[in-house]
């Protein structure tokens, strides 16, 4: 009899192990199942938040534009009211931060980089040409060369170190522009632009400080951050085309000799 469940006992010992594999297996398949779900979820999320980060700014601009539409109504060009080169100006920031908003639309985990360090360059370029006027420097104090990745130029280089570069060479600037404005005095108007690009420089800073913690990850928190703080500034400037009276027209000027 021992003889007879002999085979029984073999064929149930070769069967355990393979169920427990198979089960093993269907495991291992139902985890990375889950695994895969629980990334598209959380991908769609992240979707979702950047839909309504989009969908706020976008609404934010459009306040903008209806502010700025409002004073150019209420004060047609030649009446009280900023003049107009200040009027062109803050009309072109109004186009300008529209653009920036809806290339968020098309800004991905890729492109993020490249975007960021355009939008950049066009805003220290701003504020350059800004020192030069209000500190009347016919050249800035010497700026140290870096051999930073041309503006647009897709670069092989880790992010870090592409990220390092290019925040040394814009600390070079800063301290540039420090340089030449260190010196330089004003009173009435003319002080409050001085105030205000000295107020920039320092914004670029303080921006240059975040993006030097910055990883990859960061890439929507640091370029909504920027389109936000861009926002604000143009905000600000529709806000001041009441604070900027056009200039009274000049009496002629008497040449008769005393």
């Amino acid at each position: 009899m021992a003889y007879r469940r002999a085979p029984w006992i073999v064929a149930l010992a070769l069967a355990i192990p393979a169920a427990t594999a198979c089960t093993r297996e269907a495991a291992q398949d139902n985890t990375a199942t889950t695994d895969v779900t629980a990334k598209a979820d959380r991908t769609a999320e992240l979707q979702r938040e950047r839909d309504r980060d989009i969908a706020q700014l976008t609404e934010r601009v459009a306040e903008v534009e209806r502010s700025y539409e409002r004073q150019i109504v209420d004060k047609p060009r030649g009446t009280a009211g900023a003049t107009g080169g200040l009027r062109e100006e803050v009309q072109e920031d109004v186009k300008n931060v529209r653009r920036a908003v809806d290339d968020l639309k098309t800004t991905t985990a890729d492109n993020w980089w490249e975007r960021h360090e355009q939008a950049m360059h066009r805003t220290a370029d701003d504020i350059e040409a800004d020192v030069r006027r209000v500190s009347g420097a016919r050249a800035l104090p010497e700026v140290k060369k870096d051999s930073t990745t041309p503006v647009g130029e897709a670069s092989s280089a880790p992010f870090t170190s592409r990220r390092d570069r290019f925040v040394k060479a814009l600390r070079a600037r800063i301290e540039s522009w420090d340089g030449a404005l260190k010196n330089v005095n004003a009173r009435g108007a003319r002080e409050t632009e001085l105030d205000d690009v000295r107020a920039r420089v320092r914004k670029l800073d303080d921006d240059l400080d975040r993006i030097d913690k910055a990883s990859p990850d960061d890439w929507w928190d640091v370029t909504k951050a920027r389109v936000g703080d861009y926002i604000d500034r143009v905000e600000k400037s529709v806000a001041r085309l009441d604070d900027n009276p056009a200039p009274k027209t000049a009496t002629p000027r008497d040449t008769t000799r005393r």
